[in-house]
């Protein structure tokens, strides 16, 4: 059991959900509240919905490790599961359960929204990590990018499944209680934004660790292809771009005295919780020399993200005594 909590990332799992029942309800649910309108999925319905993201992403990991086998022995020959511990044809097995559970839980939950065909959403997803793990992840930067813009969805799903119901009776909503929902699409695309960039820098450094073996078996990824200081340089310069990015949000949407006081506190949490953390991991990467150096970056980008995540508890604050 704790070799198969390894395979599907069980910790990745965890702050996917905790992602998406945050969006849920310190985004999504107070602009709504203070719209006079409720969330259109019920309890049990939402967490389908969080159970099949989850389960199309574990079939992901399962896919990936599956193919990456004989490049892993290379990289982290430690932490090989596939072909050691649980075996190829479990794996496979395990892959394609996940999957297809996925995908019905995913038409199930785009049924009771009230758009069956959301649920190809799930396929679309499931194709790409497939192709990402026998194809795409060869490719100069199209791999990062693939799984940056499928972490960056991961909000960007709760939205997508609420709007069905709110659509159905918008223009009663909108004549009855003058609702705006800008507020709540701008701030989860906020959060998409900067999932989508964080995970573009942990996926470099992640080939930049792994580069002898993606060397070795002919592997394109950016550190092959051009280089591990090139390669370094594009994920400062993303590092620099989150900054910047973060700093304009702050200074345009949080810095206008719309939302009182609370401008402060977000000020302090942007800076030692965010951008302190990101000026870290740009400096180390830059002095990066060894494999435990690209590990630490690596780990430092997800908690990052993660303290991107708890703002979320803090917009929540923002809008319930703002808007």
């Amino acid at each position: 059991m704790t070799d198969l909590l390894k395979l599907v990332r069980i910790q990745n799992l965890a702050i996917i959900a905790l992602t998406q029942y945050v969006i849920r309800h310190a985004i999504i649910s107070p602009v709504l509240r203070i719209n006079h309108l409720e969330l259109q999925l019920g309890h049990f319905d939402f967490f389908v919905l969080v159970l099949a993201t989850l389960l199309i992403t574990a079939a992901g990991y399962v896919i990936n490790d599956y193919f990456d086998t004989r490049t892993d022995l290379v990289n982290r020959p430690s932490k090989v599961l596939v072909g050691k511990t649980i075996n190829r044809r479990t794996a496979i097995i395990l892959h394609w359960v996940f999957s297809f559970t996925g995908i019905l839980l995913g038409f199930y939950v785009a049924y009771r929204a009230g758009f069956l065909l959301l649920g190809l959403l799930f396929i679309v997803v499931f194709l790409l990590l497939w192709f990402y793990s026998t194809t795409l992840k060869r490719q100069v930067i199209v791999g990062n990018v693939v799984v940056s813009v499928l972490t960056g969805m991961v909000p960007v799903v709760v939205l997508i499944f609420e709007m069905p119901g709110l659509i159905k009776g918008v223009e009663t909503a909108f004549s009855l209680h003058h609702a705006n929902i800008n507020y709540m699409v701008a701030w989860t695309g906020f959060f998409a934004f900067f999932a989508f960039l964080l995970t573009l820098i942990r996926e470099i450094i992640k080939d930049i660790e792994d580069f002898e073996g993606d060397k070795a078996f002919g592997r394109k990824t950016l550190p092959v292809v051009l280089g591990i200081t090139f390669a370094r340089l594009v994920v400062a310069a993303l590092v620099m771009l989150t900054l910047v990015s973060l700093g304009y949000i702050y200074i345009i949407y949080l810095l206008t005295g719309l939302y009182g006081n609370t401008d402060i506190i977000t000020f302090f949490y942007f800076l030692m919780l965010i951008a302190v953390p990101l000026l870290v991991l740009f400096y180390r990467v830059l002095i990066a020399t060894e494999k435990k150096d690209y590990i630490y970056a690596k780990n430092l980008s997800k908690a990052i993200m993660l303290a991107g995540i708890m703002y979320a508890f803090l917009v929540r604050f923002i809008i319930l005594h703002s808007l």
